[in-house]
């Protein structure tokens, strides 16, 4: 296998703190012989210069554009709109297998420049389980602000902050202090994160799972204050929500925290809503009467950067210095997207060999 070249880009988004590798473990990748250039990047939660006393090149944020064909570029979230043709294998969470929004145009993309996506939601062993995923914090931040919102102690924007302050803010918050709550997909790595967070705000809520779900009991899911989704379906299911739920006057529920957030999806759970909210607006009054509310953020790692880019790192780290897409993990990837390439009918152009 020839020289691995991983490039760290900078994320777009502007509320996105994360990455997907800390300066720790970069340093173990320049160690073990990768070249490793990384983008400078104020709101990444660790300074350039971290990096850069590991080992790896700084360059502009942005640059991986113009990057040498057999790069592979690494980030998060979502790419910028250009350009229209990507010429490298990129590893990212591309949100791309599953219909959603915007899905065929990214493939196109890829599919015209001859690059390929390895999307890290697919990064997965022989069984299928995802060997690095931010779940834990999605589940324990969704939890914790929904505690917040129910107990009255929510402020907008929302800001980064670390676990100790979080947890005191969730053990401080005054209000009712016996309300129910349900966490479905409890099993699950979101799923435990929810139940943590519940824990330290001195809630213990309803678990449900697999068997709950598989012959769903609405009335009594609705008979709860409030609500986390921790599922992630990849098979159609009968919606745990629907519309006509929302004007049932029997309706307890008050507080809809949706984790998952797979808008758009004709794989979404709660098909009640048709756009996430903002670190800017976390909330979204759904029903005035009785009262029903969303949140619905899809980074929420992102408000504890450093633990969960620091959990999501070391996960990921030995799957990059064993970096290849002829076997293995990066190889299920690749197949995965050539699969999807072909849903849509794209002729996929020729990645770089490693």
């Amino acid at each position: 296998m020839t020289e691995l070249h991983l490039w760290l880009r900078h994320e777009t988004r502007s509320t996105e703190r994360r990455t997907p590798v800390v300066p720790d473990d970069a340093r173990r990748l320049v160690a073990a012989g990768v070249r490793l250039t990384v983008e400078d990047s104020p709101q990444r939660v660790f300074p350039a210069s971290r990096y850069e006393a590991a080992g790896a090149r700084i360059v502009p944020a942005g640059t991986w554009v113009s990057a040498p064909p057999q790069t592979v570029v690494l980030g998060l979230k979502e790419l910028p709109d250009d350009p229209d043709r990507l010429p490298h294998r990129h590893i990212l969470f591309g949100h791309a297998y599953k219909e959603q929004p915007g899905a065929e145009a990214l493939l196109t993309r890829f599919a015209a420049g001859g690059g390929a996506l390895l999307d890290l939601e697919y990064l997965v062993d022989d069984a299928g389980r995802r060997l690095a995923a931010f779940g834990f914090w999605a589940g324990y931040l969704g939890a914790a602000l929904a505690v917040l919102h129910h107990r009255g102690s929510l402020t907008a924007p929302l800001h980064p902050t670390d676990r100790e302050q979080l947890d005191r803010t969730l053990r401080a918050a005054p209000g009712d202090a016996d309300f129910t709550a349900l966490v479905v997909g409890a099993l699950g790595r979101s799923g435990r994160g929810a139940l943590a967070a519940f824990t330290t705000a001195g809630v213990d809520p309803v678990r449900w799972d697999l068997a709950e779900t598989r012959d769903l009991d609405r009335a009594a899911l609705l008979a709860h204050d409030v609500l986390v989704n921790c599922v992630l379906a990849t098979t159609p299911v009968p919606p745990f929500v629907r519309e006509e739920d929302l004007d049932d006057p029997a309706r307890r529920l008050r507080t809809l925290c949706d984790v998952t957030c797979d808008v758009g999806s004709p794989l979404n759970v709660l098909p009640v809503y048709d756009r996430t909210t903002e670190w800017s607006d976390p909330v979204r009054r759904l029903r005035k009467e009785p009262p029903l509310d969303l949140i619905a953020i899809d980074n929420l790692p992102s408000l504890l950067p450093s633990e969960s880019s620091a959990d999501f790192s070391a996960a990921l780290t030995p799957w990059l210095l064993e970096f290849r897409t002829d076997a293995g993990p990066w190889a299920r990837c690749l197949d995965r997207y050539r699969r999807a390439c072909h849903a849509y009918g794209l002729t996929e152009g020729r990645p770089g060999r490693d």
